[in-house]
C-alpha cells in the first residue's frame, strides 16, 4: 500500500490554493477622467519622477466600493494634465474629493462634509469631475534670452467672497530637463511673492541662468504655478518646451 506523508499533502494543498489564487479574475473595468473647471482641466503637480510611487502624487481622489464594509478607500491619483485613471472590478461606488486636496473647492452636505458622487460601474467608463478653483493661470508665454527663460501669466480669481476667497501667497516659474516640472521637479526656479504683485493680469518672473545640462541639450520644459495662501496644492500652466540660446 502506498503511503502519503502528512507534509506531502500540505504541500499539495498549498498548491492548489496557490492555484486558485493565481486563477483569481483581475478587474478589468477602467474608470478614467479629469478634474475639471467649466469643462477645462485643472493642471496639477506631477508624481515625484525620483521614486515613481502613487503616494507621491499630490492629488487624489477616493472611491469607496458599496458592496463591502471597507474600512479603506480606493486613492486614484491626479496627473499633471488633470486626468485620472483607475483599473477597478464592476460594481457601485462612492467618490469624494478629501479634505484638502487640490487648489480648489469641492462640493459639500449641509453637514460641511464633502459630498459624494455615485458610481456604477459596469464596464468602462469617463466621468470629469467638476470643481470650483480658486484662481486660474490665463495666457501663459515664455521667451529665452541666452539661457535665461522669462514667463507672463494672467491670474483669474474664481471664488471671491468673503468667507472662502484666498490671497495670492506666491508664483513660480519652473525649469526642468523633462516634461515633469513642478515644485517638486525642477532645476531652476524663479519665485515672486504675492504681496510684490499689483496687477493680477500682468504677472512677470525671469530666472538665472539654466545651469549646464548633463548630459547636453539644447532645450528645456518650462511652467509657471501658483501657490494659494493656506492651501497645500499648486495649480499649473501647461508645460511648455523652449529652445536655449
Amino acid at each position: 500500500m502506498k503511503t502519503f506523508s502528512f507534509p506531502a499533502l500540505a504541500l499539495l494543498l498549498l498548491g492548489l490554493a496557490a492555484c486558485d489564487k493565481d486563477n483569481f479574475e483581475p478587474p478589468k473595468s477602467t474608470f478614467a477622467g479629469r478634474i475639471v473647471y467649466k469643462g477645462e482641466p485643472l493642471l496639477m503637480q506631477s508624481a515625484n519622477v525620483a521614486t515613481g510611487n502613487v503616494s507621491d502624487f499630490p492629488v487624489f481622489i477616493e472611491l469607496w466600493q458599496q458592496a463591502y464594509n471597507n474600512r479603506s478607500s480606493i486613492r486614484v491619483p491626479v496627473a499633471q494634465d488633470g486626468s485620472f485613471t483607475s483599473l477597478l472590478f464592476d460594481g457601485d461606488y462612492k467618490l469624494i474629493v478629501p479634505n484638502g486636496q487640490g487648489p480648489f473647492l469641492w462640493k459639500r452636505t449641509a453637514a460641511n462634509n464633502p459630498d459624494s458622487l455615485t458610481l456604477n460601474l459596469r464596464g468602462s467608463q469617463q466621468m470629469d469631475i467638476e470643481v470650483t478653483p480658486y484662481y486660474m493661470v490665463r495666457s501663459p508665454q515664455f521667451t529665452v534670452s541666452g539661457r535665461k527663460v522669462a514667463g507672463s501669466v494672467k491670474l483669474e480669481k474664481v471664488i471671491t467672497d468673503a468667507v472662502n476667497g484666498k490671497t495670492v501667497e506666491r508664483v513660480s516659474l519652473y525649469v526642468n530637463k523633462s516634461q515633469f516640472v513642478d515644485a517638486g521637479n525642477s532645476i531652476l526656479a524663479a519665485n515672486l511673492a504675492g504681496s510684490a504683485i499689483t496687477d493680477l493680469n500682468t504677472v512677470n518672473l525671469t530666472t538665472a541662468d539654466v545651469p549646464a545640462l548633463v548630459p547636453s541639450q539644447s532645450y528645456v520644459y518650462v511652467r509657471i504655478g501658483l501657490k494659494i495662501t493656506g492651501v497645500e496644492d499648486m495649480i499649473y500652466t501647461p508645460v511648455q518646451k523652449v529652445t536655449l540660446q
